[in-house]
């Protein structure tokens, strides 16, 4: 337990220790650090936090984050629309992009199937994903999950629900490591994980 001699620095260190992998002591270092900043920094930090809610959108057609309805990479004429690859946070985007292998577009689940955790069917953006699948001419679709129970039990809803309407399903090959996530790969072995992606069907039956 810290002793805070103001209310006001307990209340931001409250605050502050609510941000994942923060814990208070780290907080209260980060708030005494806040307390000596230049006024004009700290409402530099609060006004682009605050625009973190007011100012940024979920694009409509991927759900990746945007400053517009629809974002950069699905309003890119150059990007082959035709492909999809399936990730589960936007922070895949990311990483997947740093590669520069990958020239198709993206549709963010916003999680993985996970009862243990209480992530049903419905708190994900399945459903979005088979009505881009049944509107749109999509050739393939990249599975780039992670490597987890739970990202396969993902995995193979989604193929069962898709097998039938799209020409090729492929998933990224397996130079991630079992249960790693894919923000935390190195660039070289994600590019090529991605680059040497194999068929669904194949590699589910093959483990199944």
């Amino acid at each position: 337990m810290l002793s805070i001699y103001s209310k006001n620095l307990e209340n931001a260190v409250t605050e502050i220790a609510k941000l994942p992998g923060i814990g208070k002591r780290t907080a209260l270092r980060l708030a005494l650090h806040l307390l000596k900043t230049d006024t004009e920094d700290v409402m530099r930090l609060t006004d682009r936090i605050n625009k973190l809610k007011t100012d940024i959108f979920f694009c409509k057609k991927c759900y990746n984050v945007s400053d517009s309805e629809i974002c950069d990479i699905c309003a890119n004429p150059k990007r082959d629309t035709s492909v999809i690859c399936v990730v589960q946070d936007i922070r895949d985007i990311i990483a997947l992009e740093n590669t520069n292998q990958y020239q198709g577009v993206y549709h963010v689940l916003g999680g993985v199937i996970s009862p243990m955790e209480g992530v049903g069917i419905q708190q994900l953006n399945l459903q979005e994903l088979f009505d881009r699948v049944e509107q749109e001419s999509i050739k393939e679709l990249i599975l780039a999950l992670p490597s987890t129970v739970e990202g396969d039990t993902t995995n193979f809803f989604i193929y069962k629900n898709v097998k039938d309407k799209v020409e090729k399903i492929t998933t990224i090959a397996r130079g991630i490591g079992v249960g790693e996530e894919l923000e935390y790969a190195d660039e070289l072995t994600l590019g090529r994980s991605l680059l040497s992606r194999t068929d669904f069907d194949t590699t589910y039956r093959k483990n199944g």
